[in-house]
């Protein structure tokens, strides 16, 4: 099971799915990191990704910079968005062998140079 929580527009992830060699880790994730995971996971994997929750809401209020980002309700929609969102893909057999997602879920910094493949369990 993972769970997601935000803060300051960060992403907690945790996680203690035993596919993982760390049994539990905790990582923080900016909206941004979710969306280099999507797009990892579409390009190497032949799995269907599902989609991320809304970056902001679409304000038709010219006078909103900041697109009401900073709602409460929005943040609260989007963490479970993006809850729901990693718990498919951390559920999904084929996508548990994805370097991609062990670093996004175990690793601090994402190594966004590192080379795309499966993760071999020994």
């Amino acid at each position: 099971m993972l769970s997601t929580s935000l803060g300051s527009k960060v992403s907690g992830v945790e996680t203690n799915l035993p596919v993982f060699k760390v049994k539990e880790s905790s990582v923080r994730r900016r909206y941004s990191d979710f969306e280099w995971l999507r797009n990892e996971l579409e390009r190497d994997s032949k799995i269907v990704v599902p989609p991320l929750p809304g970056k902001a809401l679409k304000r038709q209020l010219p006078f909103r910079g900041d697109d009401g980002i900073y709602e409460e309700e929005f943040i609260e929609d989007r963490r479970k968005g993006l809850e729901v969102f990693i718990n498919k893909i951390a559920g999904h057999p084929l996508a548990q062998n994805e370097k991609c997602l062990h670093m996004f879920i175990q690793e601090p910094v994402i190594d966004k140079n590192y080379v795309p493949g499966k993760i071999r369990n020994t």
